[in-house]
């Protein structure tokens, strides 16, 4: 079952990319969707059957050298089974939803192959993810990693004839390559140091790695630091934390199934999913969980303050999603690793639907994606208005408060992640950054959906008199992730957040607090190590997810003060009224607003300037010197010493030559003279005519 799961994807994305000239544009449309949906469906019959165990299941035998023997494996344990129906439910609906979406583009005119490939990227780029997170050592899942990367160039380029989707997929490429390099790096040190990469293997050597002391950079660094400092710059980047973001808005070039596909829930969630696969490392570091935390943070914060600005529907989701994942950060960084996966999980089902319900604003509104030409479209596109209305009602976190779990998916798990930001950090800066975040989140959210469907139609008259309601294969993907986004929450709360014993136990097992022992034997380690738990009977190699008896964070989130609790549910509302103040009472105080506060709007609206400071100090930097050992070094020096040499040394023996060859007798016998006189003399001096 597990290998139908990970390799029906595969097998559709060659039918699709190499025989679609014999089964045709539909037949590639629906073996891809028809082999997506299998995998989907034994995903969830995995995931609801799995006890909590680990597994591996052998494929092959793949890199044998020296002392590195890597199988290809499938590791199945609570972690990988969310990811699988994370990854293929999300992936099945969008190739559903693609064969509307797609079905009157009109590029499928002057290439046929247009939607095939297509349907075959969008199948890759699911087999790559599923490889990733089933992956069983860390070059099988680096392999994943970096098939996922390829993947998304090849999507986000699709409509390679648009200069501006060419420029993000090549930015979406090279910006994920600086956080590879750190991952790859990190790789490098825990096979340096544990002689292994199997992850079994890794997680049992955690505990020496908090003892062992390495030389990086002409700096001593505590490995367990440096190894999850470098993991996580890999994080970074495919999660576009903050300095690494700048690849994430302008990979909303793509088609939106490709928003939905790669942003909602798949290649993003892809860092949070090793931070959270590779914590037992990250538990013996507490300087590097402090650096996730806080950068979380910020990035939560700088996303929501973004989003605030932005008009192009599809950005304000993409900031949307940066902004959740620093969310998701904050929950790992304090060790409530459960908690960040119950976000990934809820949030896939909103973010996805708010994606495709977004593309099919744009479908009917005939790909006009600026929100201030929209307005009213709520009677024209009633089943897509009831789906965002849901999407933003699980985003923005709308509940009975003080439940926990009584509301929509993202009540549930971002309070979670609030309460247990408040209780890893005493309330400090993380806390307040996403409380904040929150607010803003409710604002934009309800922004989008004041411009897009109430009030009265703007921009071009013709196009508004056109729009229409999508189809029904569109619409169904929107009916089934808004179940998600309605019921996730409440049904697998107590799983994700609940007790002590109920986490561990839906996670790896038996809960087994350490022995008095080790606890002595780790206690001067680092402020996390002695609160250790190994699940499954304490054996590390075991747990899906590293947790700690008592569940000291998990345990004092669901005890903070009451004012906790509260604090995001009153900044939703806040932020709800304060958009329906801005953009139903009084529609004119936008404008005023940005004209009133020019700087702040400016520097929102170009996202803070990275990308203009980025061009500063790297871009510019980097063509200049690539144009000066272009012009000067090839050009000049090189170019120049071997013309000056062809020009000039070359053109005079070839002239010397040609006179010898003067076609006299004489001229050839005094050659011959000459030659034998300086060989009688080379031989009279060596020696040689003794």
């Amino acid at each position: 079952m597990e290998q139908i799961i990970l390799f029906a994807p595969l097998l559709g994305a060659l039918i699709a990319g190499f025989g679609w000239r014999i089964i045709g544009d539909a037949g590639a449309q629906w073996v891809t969707t028809g082999l997506l949906f299998l995998s989907a469906l034994l995903s969830w019959v995995v995931f609801l059957g799995h006890d909590g165990t680990t597994q591996s299941i052998h494929i092959l035998d793949w890199i044998q050298s020296g002392t590195l023997d890597t199988a290809w494996s499938i590791r199945l344990d609570r972690l990988t089974a969310i990811m699988l129906i994370v990854i293929t439910t999300v992936s099945a609906l969008v190739h559903l939803y693609s064969m509307g979406y797609m079905a009157h583009d009109e590029n499928f005119r002057e290439n046929e192959s247009y939607r095939p490939r297509f349907f075959a990227y969008l199948s890759l780029f699911t087999f790559a993810m599923l490889m990733l997170v089933t992956a069983d050592n860390l070059a099988q899942m680096f392999f994943g990693w970096e098939g996922v990367g390829l993947a998304s160039y090849l999507l986000i380029g699709f409509y390679y004839r648009k200069p501006s989707a060419n420029g993000a997929a090549i930015k979406a490429f090279v910006v994920n390559r600086v956080g590879d390099f750190g991952f790859a790096l990190g790789i490098f040190a825990l096979y340096f140091l544990t002689d292994s990469i199997k992850f079994d293997d890794i997680f049992a050597a955690a505990p020496e790695l908090a003892e062992t002391q390495l030389t990086f950079l002409w700096a001593e660094w505590n490995a367990a630091n440096l190894v999850a400092f470098l993991l996580f710059i890999g994080a970074m980047g495919k999660s576009a934390q903050l300095f690494l973001h700048t690849w994430l808005p302008d990979a909303m070039e793509g088609p939106t199934p490709v928003s939905a596909l790669i942003h909602a829930a798949t290649m993003v969630t892809a860092g949070v999913f090793l931070v959270c696969r590779m914590s037992p490392i990250m538990e013996f570091a507490p300087e590097a969980m402090a650096f996730v935390t806080v950068l979380g943070a910020m990035t939560a914060f700088f996303a929501a303050t973004v989003g605030l600005v932005q008009t192009d529907i599809k950005r304000v989701i993409a900031y949307s999603t940066c902004s959740q994942l620093g969310y998701m950060f904050v929950a790992a960084g304090v060790g409530v690793y459960s908690v960040a996966m119950f976000h990934l999980f809820t949030h896939a089902f909103f973010k996805a639907m708010l994606f495709l319900g977004a593309g099919s604003v744009i479908h009917g509104m005939h790909h006009e994606q600026d929100m201030r030409n929209y307005g009213g479209l709520r009677k024209k596109m009633p089943y897509t208005f009831w789906a965002m209305l849901i999407g933003t009602l699980a985003i923005t976190g709308v509940g009975i408060p003080l439940t926990g779990w009584i509301g929509f998916a993202g009540f549930a798990s971002k309070d979670a992640v609030i309460e247990s930001a408040f209780a890893g950090t005493a309330g400090g800066f993380p806390f307040w950054a996403l409380v904040i975040a929150a607010l803003f989140t409710s604002f934009y959210s309800w922004r989008l959906m004041f411009l897009t469907f109430f009030g009265e139609a703007r921009g071009d008259k013709h196009t508004h008199e056109h729009a229409h309601e999508s189809p029904t294969v569109m619409l169904v993907p929107l009916g089934v992730l808004a179940l998600g986004a309605v019921f996730a929450g409440a049904i697998w709360y107590g799983s994700f957040f609940g007790k002590t014993n109920e986490v561990v136990k839906f996670f790896g097992g038996e809960y087994t607090a350490p022995s008095q022992d080790l606890v002595e034997t780790v206690a001067d380690r680092s402020p996390k190590a002695s609160e250790l738990a190994y699940v499954m009977d304490s054996a590390p190699g075991e747990a899906a997810i590293y947790m700690r008896p008592e569940n000291t964070i998990l345990h004092e989130a669901h005890y903070v003060p009451t004012w906790v609790k509260l604090s995001p549910f009153i900044a939703m509302v806040i932020g709800l009224l304060m958009a329906v103040w801005f953009y139903i009472v009084n529609p004119e105080l936008p404008k005023r607003l940005a004209e009133n506060q020019r700087p702040l709007y400016l520097f929102l609206l170009n996202k803070w300037y990275f990308d203009e400071i980025f061009d500063f100090l790297i871009v510019k930097p980097a063509r200049s010197l690539g144009n000066l050992l272009w012009k000067k070094g090839d050009g000049d020096v090189i170019d120049g010493s071997i013309n000056g040499v062809a020009m000039g040394i070359i053109p005079f023996f070839t002239r010397l030559a040609g006179r010898a060859q003067s076609g006299y007798i004489f001229t050839y016998a005094f050659a011959m003279v000459i030659g034998i006189v300086v060989l009688v003399t080379w031989m009279t001096f060596i020696g040689g005519a003794e």
